[in-house]
């Protein structure tokens, strides 16, 4: 099995498939690489594509340090996966955890970074949601360690924003249920209060994402609503970003809605490459009221 040792001697597990220019999937705070498999198999056509399991989730390793589960530690994880592999530049895809993360590297490492996918990326951005958003991680965390993968994955499994996908597609949905259900307790546990429950809110970077140059496309659900405000914020403050809107659909949009999520995302990366997707034109700007 391939993997990836960290400085903290950590092996993280990665696939990869296909040649050209490459790409990193990077997964939600719910899934693990299996997160990814339908975009490994349509770009894996087109593109050198890799995914990965974070820390935290086996095949990877899982530190028994918790605090080894920063925000800083999964960010810096990513950088190293390109490393391991001679990458020096990538297109990043990540879905929120992993869209947070994607951020931070092209905010640390612009000179790595192609362009980026953030797809329902932000929960908990707004100042007065940010402390609930930690209790709650925090409190997920303890859930996970006193009762295991399989009882969480039946009720924050369950969570508002996953419902649009049970709905949708029941049988994609017990996959990823199934899935969440086998996650390491304790590596959730450390995630969720380590990344998810101390994270800084995207507004604590507005000025640096504000210099950014790099293309991105922002993918939301219109039922993910604690991500539609944070996507609305990342598209007016980052200079060459698009917005996409997938209608009645919640949080796991590359699952929920693949076809969708690998048209759009497939179209962005082609403009990308051509020079087509050019920082926001002032003019389009509305003055303000």
């Amino acid at each position: 099995m391939p993997y990836v040792t960290t400085p903290d001697n950590a092996r993280l597990y990665y696939e990869e498939t296909g040649s050209g220019t490459p790409i990193l999937f990077v997964h939600e705070f719910a899934s693990d690489h299996r997160g990814w498999e339908p975009q490994m198999r349509a770009f894996g056509q087109r593109y050198r594509c890799i995914t990965y399991s974070a820390r935290g989730y086996t095949p990877s390793d899982v530190p028994a340090d918790p605090n080894a589960y920063t925000y800083k530690h999964v960010m810096r994880d990513a950088v190293i996966v390109l490393d391991h592999l001679g990458i020096d530049k990538a297109h990043l895809i990540g879905l929120s955890m992993g869209g947070y993360t994607c951020l931070q590297v092209a905010l640390n490492h612009p000179e790595r970074v192609r362009s980026l996918v953030l797809a329902g990326t932000g929960s908990g951005f707004e100042r007065d949601f940010v402390e609930e958003f930690h209790q709650h991680s925090r409190a997920l965390g303890d859930q996970f360690e006193r009762e295991g993968a399989a009882a969480v994955a039946r009720t924050y499994g369950m969570g508002p924003s996953r419902v649009p996908f049970l709905l949708k597609d029941p049988r994609g949905f017990a996959e990823f249920q199934r899935q969440l259900a086998e996650h390491d307790a304790l590596g959730s546990a450390n995630m969720s209060r380590g990344f998810q429950g101390a994270r800084p809110s995207l507004l604590d970077f507005e000025a640096e994402i504000a210099k950014l140059a790099t293309p991105a496309l922002i993918v939301v659900g219109d039922e993910d609503e604690r991500c539609i405000a944070a996507s609305l914020f990342l598209k007016r403050t980052l200079a060459a970003s698009g917005l996409v809107v997938f209608p009645k659909t919640g949080h796991a949009v590359n699952l929920e809605e693949p076809d969708l999520f690998n048209q759009a995302v497939a179209d962005f990366l082609a403009r990308v490459e051509a020079g087509r997707w050019a920082p926001r034109d002032p003019r389009t700007v509305a003055p303000p009221r």
